[in-house]
């Protein structure tokens, strides 16, 4: 029997192309058993007519479904459903609802919670003003380029780096182009065997908190912080200790002399945006020496300085292997590609090594190649570039305006990055303005996630400008202004 033009439809909101939404009708007919082997499909001239499509995109979709065996053509006769075609499963799985009778709560000894901090609506790129950190803006990323990598990655000249298995090593090509050209911009010198590539900074924080930290040691971190910091070491049931920061970042002398791992964010502290001098690097360098601790530092945003010249990383003044060095592509070239970098004295490296192995073998060899490709060709440098610049014409009109309307900033002192933290009149709680916000099409992020919850911290905000045009900030922050006041 033939199969009717009938069948098939189009999603008017579908995000596919009309040629992916045709394959994908016909693969889930074969598969759901709908379209049986030998079954003769529409002409392409009457499918094209039913949908209201042009001819030649059904053509395109069918060919395509003959190139994966979906489909057969057999000369003048048309397009049949393939006779090796994959077949539908022998088995129907069962209806209804399950009965889950398992007493999870006593069966799971700790429970993770969702990765906390600030949230956003899904469609948050319709909203005209969104003062939200940590997003790619399309219009500063080379999509182009990023394209071609990619698809240099899958050539059969680099089937080796798109097939291997890592778990023991990671891509020679990308970890040279870190050694050479990254790290050296910090003031870092390594070794292939002191670097190993992690799934962006959050899986590297993870990984340096389980080889590190255990029930009998102590983390200290930066208060407010990174909220998936406390996640991460809640996860290794270690002591904690909230070291508050100030205008320069973390304070040394606030460290007690009983702690194991120091947890920091030097070159822009998480979320205030503030840089740690020199001078109180090297004091806690000393400190670490003097109270035999090792440091984690996260290094996030260091390409994002535009303000002076950048200060040098804790990694680079460690003569003792005390700092363990933590990088990320996640902030300049977009979060999705979860890709980040730790650097450490061998020893470390080598049980991280290990523990990523168990746990997720490696980041996947294509990423890994399209990467050191989009590094070595020098788009990630003109990347930087753009970026840079946009960024500094927004953060301009961003710090006018708020002097203008007279916002509020926590600190004053900037030297880069893409935010900044903000403090709201005595009496507003900032998650409900956020919310009121969002009726005015205005994103802000409310500081409460980047606090402890025994901290009842409800003035805090950030303002973030990675996501919004630059004439369109002094509209929105005249619109939270109107709300505050």
């Amino acid at each position: 029997m033939p199969v009717s033009e009938q069948t098939f439809y189009l999603d008017p909101n579908s995000q596919e192309t009309l040629q992916h939404q045709i394959q994908q009708m016909v693969i889930e007919g074969i598969l759901s058993g709908r379209l049986t082997s030998g079954a003769r499909m529409p002409s392409s001239r009457r499918l094209a007519r039913h949908l209201g499509i042009s001819r030649i995109t059904v053509t395109l979709a069918y060919t395509e479904l003959v190139s994966n065996d979906y489909l057969t053509s057999r000369g003048r006769s048309g397009y049949f459903v393939s006779e090796t075609a994959p077949q539908p499963p022998m088995f129907k799985p069962k209806g209804g609802p399950v009965n889950d009778t398992v007493d999870w709560a006593r069966i799971l000894p700790q429970r993770n919670e969702e990765l906390p901090g600030p949230t956003r609506p899904a469609d948050w790129r319709q909203m005209k003003y969104p003062f939200i950190y940590g997003q790619t803006d399309a219009t500063l990323f080379d999509h182009q380029n990023w394209r071609l990598c990619a698809l240099r990655a899958l050539g059969r000249r680099d089937f080796e780096a798109l097939t291997a298995d890592y778990y023991q090593s990671d891509d020679a090509k990308l970890i040279e182009f870190i050694l050479r050209h990254i790290l050296p911009r910090r003031g870092i010198s390594a070794e292939p065997d002191e670097v190993l590539l992690t799934l962006g900074a959050q899986n590297a924080l993870w990984l340096s908190a389980q080889t590190l930290l255990n029930q009998r040691r102590t983390a200290a971190i930066e208060n407010p912080c990174y909220p998936g910091i406390r996640q991460v070491l809640a996860q290794t049931r270690s002591k904690r200790v909230l070291i508050n920061v100030d205008a320069h970042g973390l304070p040394p002398d606030a460290l007690p002399d009983a702690v194991d791992v120091v947890f920091t964010t030097p070159s822009h502290q998480a979320p205030t945006n503030t840089t740690m001098p020199l001078e109180r690097r090297k004091a806690l360098l000393e400190r670490a020496n003097q109270q035999d601790f090792l440091i984690v530092e996260d290094d996030y945003e260091f390409e994002i300085n535009f303000a002076r010249s950048p200060s040098p990383a804790l990694k680079s003044l460690d003569r003792n292997g005390r700092v363990i060095y933590i990088g990320s592509f996640s902030k300049s070239l977009f979060p999705g590609l979860r890709l980040g970098y730790l650097v450490g004295s061998r020893a470390f490296i080598q049980e991280a090594r290990a523990l990523r192995a168990n746990v997720l073998r490696h980041p996947p060899g294509h990423i890994q190649r399209t990467v050191a490709y989009f590094l070595s060709l020098g788009h990630y440098d003109s990347q930087i570039l753009r970026i840079g610049r946009a960024y500094a014409s927004r953060r301009e009109v961003m710090a006018r305006s708020i002097a203008k309307l007279g916002l509020t900033m926590e600190h004053s002192a900037h030297q880069g990055g893409s935010s900044f933290w903000m403090r709201a009149p005595a009496g507003v709680d900032t998650t409900a303005l956020a919310l009121d916000l969002r009726a005015h099409g205005v994103l802000i992020e409310p500081g409460r996630a980047f606090f402890p919850p025994e901290d009842h911290d409800n003035r805090h905000y950030r303002l973030a400008y990675s996501s919004i045009p630059a004439e369109r900030i002094e509209e929105g922050l005249e619109i939270l202004a109107e709300q505050l006041a």
